[in-house]
């Protein structure tokens, strides 16, 4: 009934139809007054014409109500309000069509206030439904602005680190060759991080997920098939932007010493990736069942590039870090203050 009423008044676009079935709305009106005219006692010459008037305005608009509410008083006049078939002029005709008239005008009005309050609620449905699809479209294009921004964001580090590479070629002195090279496989990590740090929809990607794919694609490069790398990560933690890249970092570099220095000589092994809250502080962990750490290593005072990247970036996080050996292997842990999770307004970013 509701979309039917949402069309009205109908035939807008064609008005021979509309004041052609007004007419032969009256017509039938008087045919069914005739007809019953011996069921009413005296005094009810409007009886079916008032519904042929509502009916007009209700289905065609305001003026086919007009022109019906004019043609079925003349028939009703002149039929039926005595003396019949002549337009009497007497006090009580007169008294007849002034009610005649007032009715049919207050009905007419009230029909036409209902459809243009339908109508200024068609067109405020309207304006919601083309503001939705607005707001869906630069949602839409705001997501793909996003999305490229991101990938030419890694792309630019990922290119910069191929330069490196290539300059690297170039030279023949080995310290220089370690450097570049170093170099450029931490900016290849920093461009991978940056493609995984947010989702599709521009929402940040909960640490679990972010860890499990950043962690893969350096096992993936790593060219260790009998290394694996699993990742038991509490669901539903959320780093903020500027801690999630370096923790990542950190994560990346520890992998990667696994990598080069646990497994020397040995073709398998398992490195363990864990993240879990614990009392004020999220809990990291990346320990591998390789050989260990050398006894002579001090890690608060090493010279290796990768520890000393970690070190920092662990600093400026506010973090502990400690690496140390176990029975089988080595553990680098990371204690993180709760104070680096995302607020709830960010983790829609």
């Amino acid at each position: 009934m509701s979309r039917f009423t949402e069309r009205l008044p109908l035939l807008p676009g064609r008005p021979f139809l509309r004041y052609g079935a007004t007419l032969g709305l009256c017509v039938f009106a008087l045919w069914l007054r005739w007809a019953l005219d011996g069921a009413f006692p005296p005094g009810y010459p409007f009886l079916t014409f008032f519904p042929a008037v509502i009916l007009s305005s209700f289905l065609f608009g305001p003026r086919p109500g007009v022109l019906a509410a004019v043609v079925c008083g003349i028939f009703a006049w002149y039929v039926f309000i005595p003396p019949r078939m002549t337009f009497g002029t007497d006090g009580g005709t007169a008294t007849a069509m002034l009610f005649y008239l007032g009715v049919v005008t207050v009905d007419i009005w009230l029909v036409h206030l209902m459809q243009a309050a339908n109508a200024r609620l068609n067109t405020a449905r309207e304006e919601v439904r083309l503001l939705a699809e607005e707001r869906g479209q630069l949602a839409d294009r705001a997501e793909l602005l996003f999305q490229e921004m991101q990938h030419r964001v890694g792309n630019n580090l990922q290119m910069v680190g191929a330069v490196l590479s290539l300059q690297m070629r170039t030279l023949s002195e080995p310290t220089a060759r370690k450097a570049l090279s170093d170099a450029a496989a931490r900016l290849q990590v920093i461009g991978n991080i940056q493609r995984q740090l947010y989702r599709q929809d521009g929402q940040l990607v909960p640490l679990d997920r972010f860890l499990t794919e950043v962690s893969g694609k350096i096992m993936a490069s790593s060219a260790r098939p009998g290394i694996t790398c699993h990742v038991d990560a509490e669901p539903g933690i959320i780093l903020r932007p500027d801690s999630a890249v370096p923790v990542a970092l950190i994560v990346s570099e520890a992998i990667a010493n696994a990598l080069e220095h646990g497994f020397t000589g040995r073709p398998a092994g398992r490195i363990a990736l864990c993240v879990a809250r614990r009392d004020a502080a999220i809990v990291l962990s990346v320990e591998d069942d390789g050989i260990g750490l050398p006894l002579s290593l001090d890690p608060a005072s090493t010279e290796s590039i990768g520890l000393r990247i970690s070190r920092v970036l662990s600093q400026q996080l506010g973090a502990e870090m400690k690496l140390e050996s176990r029975e089988s292997g080595a553990c680098m842990t990371l204690n993180l203050p709760l104070s680096r999770l995302a607020e709830p307004s960010q983790e829609g970013l």
